[in-house]
């Protein structure tokens, strides 16, 4: 056997594993290349950001050191030991405090942001530094255990102001550990309060982050998967990631109960255009009215005039918003839930069979005394918790105000200078991969550019013709290219066969690595290619 064939068979078998196990394999070559050649790894693989939101961290810095002081003003007998945080006159003790401390790094942030919600969300003062003071203490569990009262109002707000806004009801928010927390409490209940069931049929649309792809397989829910796939291109022949209508009226089978989206995607980050989104609702208008989209919105915030499909159609859709990418804090696990409080969940729950209702009223009886009037909201609180610990449930109260002082950061910022701050870092980061690559991409106002997905296959069709791409086809296999660069150049790039994108295409993180990586990321591919073309022209001799 050959040594190419040898390394196909290496490749067919490594491919079988998710792009985020496979990273593990391109790391591990790419390592052994550092000891060899003592090149620089550069890992595009990864998704958190290599920046973060220093004046929100620099404001809850400023409010524990406050918050400890108040906790030795109601006691201080021992050295090491305080009391809790007293709400009467608070706030007042909180201005004067900042006064004192005005030239300490975050007060005036934190100042500006308590004054938000006074001035603009309409909070009585004392209740809500109150809130504050006592949860980043973390002194008791959260109370109410889905959310904190002011808490819930700010995030409310962020997200009006950022997903294109609320519907008239509003929605109901759980803070979750992050967006990975969200999805798990969202699969679980939802097949526990019959919503979804085992071997349902569901759609997805595609490319997706690749969990939601693998957790439908998931033998405890065997859905039956329908896949929506991006399958338009530009004038140019690029990728525009978008869905073509005939796609979309895929959704018309009532027998689809369920949609799964990430919007902007993953791993292209484009957002459904208007003629989509206003396509979906209109289907659920005439067409699926009991159709459940769960929507990933997590990179909405990195693009202009974002709409959700949770403000579009908030009725049937239950959003998912992670703060990890936006504000650099993979690591504080902040994630958020939101459901319309005119939802058609809870009245898919009251119109189950008298059977399943009296299952679902003994599960949740030892809560409420009216079980069966719980909303599917908090039976996910609930259930998050087994039911049996839910008086212990909930996100961590300094997690919450961690994620109420990012969102009121952007809450405040009227000129919007922080999210043209992420999206110019993007930007040139892009400029440089495209300077690398000597391509020119084209202008797209619905890409928010977090990651970009470069079918090369297609790419090489158009420009080197169709004979070429047939022989990449028969001699290699799609991963081939990201292999070669982890091995060559120390190189880590995700296989977007893996999120079921096209098979011959790579993502690339915009969002983790130096301007100048990204320049060398374009160049090393570039080489690649060209080591394809060379092998090309001399096949027969």
């Amino acid at each position: 056997m050959t040594e190419q064939h040898t390394r196909r068979d290496e490749q067919q078998r490594l491919e079988a594993l998710s792009p985020f196990e496979l990273k593990g394999e391109l790391i591990a070559l790419a390592d052994e290349n550092q000891k060899l050649e003592a090149i620089t790894m550069i890992n595009a693989g990864r998704g958190n950001p290599n920046w973060t939101a220093t004046a929100p961290r620099e404001a809850f810095a400023q409010l524990n050191l406050f918050a400890v002081e108040e906790c030795r003003r109601d006691w201080d007998e021992f050295a090491d030991l305080g009391g809790m945080p007293q709400k009467a006159g608070i706030a007042a003790r909180l201005k004067d405090w900042l006064g004192k401390h005005s030239d300490a790094p975050g007060a005036a942030e934190l100042g500006a942001a308590v004054d938000h919600g006074i001035d603009r969300l309409g909070f009585d003062p004392d209740a809500w530094v109150a809130e504050l003071a006592d949860a980043v203490i973390g002194d008791h569990y959260p109370e109410p255990d889905r959310a904190l009262v002011h808490t819930e109002q700010v995030v409310h707000a962020y997200l009006a102001q950022e997903m294109g806004g609320a519907p008239d009801s509003g929605w109901d928010l759980f803070p979750t550990e992050g967006g990975t927390a969200a999805m798990c409490y969202l699969f679980d209940s939802s097949q526990v309060n019959g919503l979804l069931n085992r071997g349902d049929k569901i759609a997805i649309m595609t490319p997706i982050f690749t969990p939601y792809l693998e957790i439908p397989e998931l033998e405890r829910f065997s859905f039956e998967v329908v896949r929506l796939e991006a399958d338009r291109f530009t004038e140019n022949g690029f990728h525009s990631w978008q869905y073509s209508p005939d796609e979309i009226d895929k959704l018309k089978d009532p027998s689809i109960k369920a949609l799964f989206c990430v919007n902007p995607t993953n791993p292209p980050s484009v957002k459904l255009d208007t003629a989509a989104v206003d396509q979906i609702a209109k289907i659920v208008e005439e067409d699926n009215p009991n159709l459940t989209i769960i929507t990933d919105d997590v990179y909405g915030t990195f693009v202009d005039g974002f709409q959700s499909l949770m403000s579009v159609v908030p009725r049937n859709t239950i959003g998912v918003y992670s703060f990890s990418k936006y504000f650099g804090c993979t690591g504080w696990r902040l994630g958020v839930i939101a459901v319309g409080k005119d939802n058609v969940f809870d009245e898919q729950i009251a119109a189950l069979p008298q059977a399943k209702k009296d299952a679902l009223a003994k599960r949740y009886s030892a809560i409420s005394l009216e079980p069966e009037k719980i909303r599917f909201i908090d039976r996910m609180v609930a259930d998050s918790r087994d039911v049996a610990l839910n008086h212990t449930a909930g996100l961590s109260t300094p997690q919450q105000v961690q994620m109420a002082l990012f969102a009121l950061h952007c809450l405040k910022d009227t000129g919007n200078q922080y999210k043209r701050d992420c999206q110019a870092i993007i930007a040139r980061r892009m400029k440089a991969l495209t300077e690398g690559l000597g391509v020119d991409l084209p202008q797209d106002p619905n890409a928010a550019r977090y990651y970009v997905e470069l079918d090369l296959l297609s790419w090489a069709e158009q420009h080197l013709g169709a004979e070429f791409a047939e022989w990449m086809r028969e001699n290699y296999e799609p991963t081939d290219p990201i292999f070669r660069l982890a091995e060559q150049a120390s190189v880590v790039l995700l296989n977007g066969g893996g999120f079921d994108g096209p098979e011959w295409s790579v993502r690339v993180s915009l969002a983790n690595l130096p301007m100048d990586s990204y320049r060398k990321i374009g160049s090393w591919l570039r080489r690649i290619g060209d080591e394809y073309t060379t092998e090309y022209a001399q096949r027969d001799k």
